[in-house]
């Protein structure tokens, strides 16, 4: 009943509400993106939802479009501005995907939205994380964020999906804003922001069996 009905009908509330209460504190992240990007301050991307059906994400712009002399975006750490640390850091660059979750693209808790280019990668296992809307945040945002692999998070992604309460996602509310002031998971060993998933190696076995 709460999977299937009322998660959505939860959703659409919450989501609606938090957008009026919003608003104003929105449009004030609006203007200062707008100054400090130079421009729109909303990023936007394709990524894949509840059965891997297309959508595209909005959330607000952390880093600039700065580009090397061949054309190509400079890596995300010479990117990524202070004032986009900010945002990142507090979660507050994830509030316009309340509109995601209000036009039914996504859920308040969810395994995350990732990337389109990563679909092919998935093994059989994994690819089971996109059988639930993608959420605001998730099991494996409270578990670790970005601090942890690939392979962990979608194994978290994928025992949500087979796990889904009213208490569950409750629990994992109260974690997320527990791990928001504590700034836990911000970034991965390696990268300002986290690496690209390259596949597990049991999928690129199967590919090369092919």
């Amino acid at each position: 009943m709460y999977k299937n009905f009322l998660k959505r009908v939860i959703d659409f509330v919450l989501s609606l509400a938090a957008l009026s209460v919003l608003l104003p504190f929105l449009l004030i992240l609006v203007i200062v993106g707008a100054i400090v990007m130079k421009g729109n301050p909303f990023f936007t991307q394709l990524r894949p939802g509840k059965n891997e059906k297309i959508f595209r994400l909005i959330k607000f712009r952390t880093m600039t479009c700065e580009k090397d002399e061949n054309g190509e975006l400079l890596p995300d750490e010479q990117r990524l501005v202070p004032y986009g640390e900010f945002l990142r850091s507090t979660s507050l660059d994830e509030l316009p995907e309340l509109v995601n979750i209000l036009l039914g693209h996504m859920s308040i808790v969810g395994p995350r939205p990732l990337l389109v280019k990563y679909l092919p990668l998935y093994n059989e296992e994994q690819r089971r994380r996109h059988q639930v809307r993608p959420g605001l945040t998730g099991h494996a945002q409270i578990n670790g964020r970005n601090a942890i692999s690939w392979e962990d998070k979608f194994a978290l992604d994928v025992e949500y999906v087979d796990n889904i309460t009213f208490v569950g996602d409750v629990k994992i509310i109260l974690g997320t804003v527990k791990a928001v002031l504590k700034r836990e998971g911000i970034s991965s060993e390696t990268s300002a922001t986290m690496e690209d998933f390259q596949g597990t190696a049991s999928t690129q076995e199967e590919k090369t069996s092919v």
